[in-house]
């Protein structure tokens, strides 16, 4: 009698020891992102993040660190390449000093429709894989920002008008306008803009709708010009290793939802871009177009800051311009 109480027990306690054991082995990412938490691209994060882990049935889990929480924006490649984090997503014309074609999409005027941006991306996807690749990097997927224009305090009729801001810089193109305009360069991500112009540290800057918008920055400056001169693209990339490690059907999970999250990303972008306007003129805002005389200046600038980037791009900018425009 008391042998076959101790074999019940046992049985029972297996039985509770099998059903209290996880059905599976969960792999834990960490995805390091520089913008707020309610920026379209890290809501477009989160929303790949969810898809992972339904596509590999619970086996990987990826939390998301917006608002540079983790790492500062410029700091978020090198962290993944090192494997402190297993994925990032950068602007990657933030490393341009680095790699010439890490720019490209902020050649002023080179790409300025969501068409010819996916068309951009398309024919320097490779070399940018390439590079990404030789530094322990695998890239996922990219998303454009809206296009980009002029936020400032007051009216902007000429280039002369834009001498003596206090210009915020967040890559190479956008410093470079500074110093062709007469403004004062100051870098600045974007997680430290909100605070950079409630302190008067900026009064101006260059960037889409939707950083004016994360930013709230009708509090500060009172117009918005619609440049559309580029639109920049945010790359998702993931630690080669830590991918390797995977099994190859949450692999093939990763890169089905990345996939997925390039094209959604894509959509919201284009169709949040007159949001984006609707929501700065209901606040306030003066959002209109350059004059014509103003467009023709900036357009001048273009072609300064165009010539730049080709001196340093060199062949394997020049074919990759080619293969754009083919």
């Amino acid at each position: 009698m008391q042998r076959r109480t101790v074999l019940t027990a046992a049985a029972v306690s297996a039985v509770f020891g099998i059903l209290g054991s996880p059905a599976i082995a969960q792999t834990k990412w960490n995805l390091a992102a520089a913008y707020s938490n309610t920026n379209f691209h890290t809501e477009n994060l989160v929303e790949f993040a969810k898809d992972v882990e339904r596509l590999s049935g619970g086996k990987l889990s990826i939390t998301v660190h917006g608002n540079a929480s983790l790492f500062k924006a410029p700091e978020i490649k090198r962290a993944v390449a090192t494997g402190q984090a297993q994925v990032g997503e950068v602007l990657i014309s933030i490393h341009e000093n680095e790699n010439p074609l890490f720019g490209i999409d902020v050649v002023p005027f080179l790409a300025t429709s969501f068409a010819d941006s996916k068309k951009l991306w398309t024919a320097v996807k490779p070399d940018i894989t390439k590079a990404l690749d030789a530094q322990g990097l695998m890239v996922l997927f990219a998303v454009p920002w809206p296009p980009q224009g002029i936020y400032a305090k007051k009216d902007l009729n000429s280039v002369a008008d834009m001498k003596g801001l206090k210009w915020r810089a967040y890559n190479v193109g956008t410093a470079r306008i500074a110093d062709i305009v007469g403004a004062q360069p100051l870098t600045i991500q974007a997680a430290e803009l909100p605070q950079a112009l409630a302190t008067g540290v900026v009064d101006s800057f260059m960037s889409s709708g939707a950083t004016g918008y994360d930013s709230k920055v009708w509090e500060s400056l009172s117009h918005f010009y619609d440049t559309q001169a580029w639109l920049p693209n945010n790359v998702t990339f993931v630690n080669k290793a830590a991918f390797a490690a995977l099994d190859k059907p949450t692999q093939e999970a990763v890169l089905k939802a990345a996939a997925e999250a390039e094209v959604r990303g894509r959509k919201i972008s284009e169709e949040k871009t007159n949001w984006y306007f609707k929501e700065l003129a209901a606040k306030g805002m003066k959002v209109q177009p350059p004059s014509p005389a103003f467009k023709a200046e900036l357009a001048k600038v273009g072609e300064t800051l165009t010539a730049d980037w080709a001196r340093k791009a060199g062949a394997a900018g020049e074919a990759a311009v080619a293969a754009y425009k083919k």
